[in-house]
């Protein structure tokens, strides 16, 4: 679906596709406003009525809330107003999906189990484990937990999958879901970043706790209050460290959400050039959209796969860190 066949402009079809379906509060007297289908005023302002609302004489219904609720945002207002107790349901939904998705594969691989005559899926799977296996024994040396090499299966697949929806055409699902009344749907988990930060904050929280565990809480402060200056330079010593583990969650969750939420905005962009048109100049202008969406899908399979190993690795690496000891210089 492009632009033009929307009844929306390309600015506001951009606007559309990347914001989240939002349920949060919101106050009495807030005024909410959602876009008016149609493409005359008359059929935008039929389309407010059949809605029992008022039209604003340009492209939006508006609705005074007589009561405090709970509603789905239509726009940045509806957001701003809800604040931090907004839900993104489209992100929750397609991450949980997608995590039951790779538990029921596995879970599948593991019932049907068989030395004799393994299965394409096992195979696969076996194959798979044994990479992420050989990749954590590589990087993770500083102690032995048998907890690291699942956390970083788990971690790569599920990444995988949620980046995988990226290469999903941008209006498959949102335009049906649209129809149906679902007024707005991000499908990529990964585009948003709430996920993505609190994927890499569960990280750190598990690197705090290892930190603690493997040095003492004692030995933990000392880690980053006497490196790297010594006893003498402390201020600088806690500066440095601090800025360092935070750097950790910062840099997880910042480098997933950026490469994936900019190849989504590419993609949407080639979108906006596929307006199929019985005319020799729309033909020719929806051909090219099209194979310029099936090159970017191709290489963007590298990104996706690509990110959720960085990802993966990361963790690892900072797994590793929080084990090392602290030896005092």
């Amino acid at each position: 679906m492009a632009a033009d066949t929307s009844g929306r402009t390309f600015s506001e079809y951009l606007s559309h596709h990347l914001q989240n379906l939002v349920y949060g509060p919101l106050p009495a007297g807030h005024e909410r406003k959602f876009y008016a289908k149609g493409e005359t005023t008359t059929e935008k302002e039929t389309f407010c009525e059949e809605k029992n609302v008022s039209f604003d004489g340009e492209n939006y219904c508006t609705e005074t809330l007589a009561e405090d609720g709970w509603y789905l945002a239509n726009n940045k207002t509806d957001l701003d107003a809800m604040g931090f107790w907004g839900i993104h349901i489209d992100t929750m939904f397609f991450s949980i999906t997608l995590g039951a998705i790779f538990l029921f594969i596995f879970a599948r691989a593991a019932k049907k189990f068989s030395i004799e005559k393994p299965t394409k899926l096992q195979c696969f799977i076996e194959m798979m484990i044994d990479f992420i296996d050989n990749t954590v024994k590589g990087t993770f040396k500083a102690a032995k937990n048998t907890l690291i090499a699942p956390m970083a299966l788990t971690i790569f697949v599920w990444v995988l999958l949620m980046n995988l929806m990226d290469l999903v055409p941008v209006d498959l699902i949102p335009y049906p879901a649209e129809l149906l009344g679902v007024p707005y749907l991000k499908v990529v988990p990964t585009t948003d970043i709430n996920l993505t930060a609190a994927l890499a904050l569960s990280v750190f929280g598990l690197y705090l706790f290892f930190s603690i565990k493997s040095k003492g809480f004692i030995g933990f402060i000392k880690s980053i209050t006497l490196h790297p200056f010594g006893p003498w330079m402390l201020p600088a010593n806690l500066f440095v460290e601090l800025v360092d583990m935070l750097a950790k969650p910062l840099s997880l969750a910042l480098r997933l959400y950026g490469n994936l939420y900019a190849g989504e905005m590419i993609f949407l962009l080639i979108a906006g050039m596929v307006a199929w048109q019985l005319t020799l100049s729309g033909i020719m202008v929806g051909v090219l959209g099209t194979l310029l969406s099936l090159a970017w899908a191709i290489f963007h399979i590298l990104i996706v796969v690509l990110q959720a190993f960085i990802f993966m690795m990361l963790t690892t690496v900072y797994m590793n860190m929080a084990h090392e000891k602290f030896e005092q210089h």
